[in-house]
């Protein structure tokens, strides 16, 4: 009991330092959940519970950028509800097997998105200032593109910021404080909702999920205080190694355990 206590806090300490400086927290957090016994679909959705308190509090810290742009948000609140809703109620509707057959392909692409992320947002970046008169086709396309997304973080959290990153890149948003602003912003938004959801099935586990939690609120603010000291190519070489460890493990796990 005190080991799985002490297990799940410091997987969620390092999940929450790892979030605040480079990203990839889900990476220790997810696989820590389905160690102690968790369901994978449970877990999933535990995740999802002790991972939205770092959104909400990142999302009221940028609260000065998100102002600016004041007149985008109620539909980007909106759409991300439909996404997020749609994507916890298809995880929801999935079978345990199928899910976890599908989580090493689900890791695969989270671990692709993070290692090349940086050049695929510097691409869409440059994408978007290109077409900066966008037709209403386009600004369609990028509306179905959040929806897609949101459903995408409804359904498995790991790797959704950097996800709408890459969509914030291609809606042609270049500024990094805004970025990371409506990035939480959206994050909040799949994961309350989802959340309602979760807590309407009873798939939670609240005790595990609450002690990561607590983690990872405890890791998020000791890395703001620290986070100048901490090399960040190091931690982001970690969370890499991590990330592939992760994917590696479940893809044995999954085919040929």
């Amino acid at each position: 009991m005190i080991f799985e206590i002490a297990f799940l806090f410091f997987a969620g300490f390092f999940g929450g330092v790892l979030n605040s400086i480079a990203g990839g927290g889900s990476f220790i957090t997810f696989p820590a959940l389905i160690f102690v016994g968790i369901p994978h679909i449970m877990a999933s959705a535990t995740n999802t519970f002790a991972s939205c308190a770092g959104y909400i509090s990142g999302t009221y810290a940028f609260r000065k950028e998100l102002a600016e742009h004041k007149d985008e948000l109620l539909r980007i609140i909106i759409i991300s509800l439909l996404g997020g809703i749609s994507g916890a109620w298809l995880l929801l509707k999935t079978p345990e097997e199928l899910f976890k057959e599908a989580i090493p392909w689900l890791l695969l692409f989270a671990t692709v998105l993070f290692i090349f992320g940086a050049q695929i947002n510097s691409k869409l970046k440059t994408m978007a200032k290109s077409h900066q008169h966008a037709s209403a086709i386009g600004v369609i396309l990028l509306m179905v593109l959040l929806l897609a997304v949101s459903a995408y973080g409804g359904f498995f959290n790991a790797g959704l910021g950097i996800i709408v990153l890459s969509y914030l890149a291609l809606a042609g948003h270049t500024n990094i404080n805004t970025m990371n602003g409506l990035k939480l912003l959206i994050s909040t938004t799949v994961s309350l909702i989802a959340i309602v959801l979760f807590i309407y099935n009873d798939v939670i586990a609240w005790y595990e999920g609450s002690i990561v939690l607590c983690g990872t609120l405890a890791g998020g603010y000791v890395a703001a205080n620290v986070s100048r000291n901490l090399p960040q190519k190091q931690v982001r070489r970690f969370v890499i190694f991590a990330s592939i460890a992760t994917t590696l493990y479940f893809f044995f796990d999954s085919y040929m355990a």
